[in-house]
């Protein structure tokens, strides 16, 4: 990408600002490149297949999770798609306006909003998911079959670790103590 610094400098850089500091490297390396991997993928789709159908990385990941898993509570697509409930809010309003999605109550809980496709976001995934996975396979062209295979099993693995144990993790380093609470973009005031 123009005016970024590539994956190879970066991680020569990396290694001499470390210098002797003892750090796990191989897991260092493992994580850095998750995360630019994800940025790069993300980047690249927002910017190639997205761009075309006036999509955001996120209301894509919106529709796929209402595609996939079918009409859910805000608060699940929120978890599934890794945003914040005040995102989602936003996002889908969005999406219902492009007619993608349908905003409803819950049947039994008025407190509670229910997403799901309409038949229109419905065409749309089934016409745009198939260009967005061709640009999966260009940025994993690389890869062999086995390889992708082999890639995926390892990030699996890595969410696992995450999702099985570290909220017990977390409390460890933190001596039973709950996270501070995020903030919402703004910076305090002192």
């Amino acid at each position: 990408m123009p005016g970024q610094r590539s994956i190879t400098e970066a991680e020569k850089l990396a290694e001499a600002k470390l210098g002797g500091v003892p750090v796990r490297r191989e897991q260092m390396l493992a994580v850095a490149n998750i995360y630019r991997a994800a940025t790069t993928v993300r980047h690249h789709l927002e910017n190639s297949v997205l761009r075309g159908s006036d999509l955001t990385w996120t209301a894509f990941v919106v529709l796929w999770v209402v595609w996939v898993w079918g009409e859910s509570e805000t608060r699940h697509v929120a978890e599934e798609a890794g945003i914040s409930k005040g995102t989602l809010t936003g996002v889908s309003r969005t999406l219902e306006s492009r007619g993608l999605l349908r905003r409803s109550a819950h049947p039994t809980d008025g407190r509670l909003v229910l997403l799901s496709l309409t038949e229109e976001g419905e065409e749309f995934m089934l016409r745009v998911f198939p260009a967005f996975n061709e640009e999966e396979a260009f940025v994993t062209s690389r890869l062999t079959d086995e390889e992708c295979l082999s890639l995926a099993d390892g990030l699996r693995r890595v969410v696992l670790q995450v999702e099985e144990q570290g909220e017990d993790r977390r409390r460890a380093l933190l001596n039973g103590e709950e996270p501070a609470p995020r903030r919402s973009g703004r910076r305090s005031r002192g």
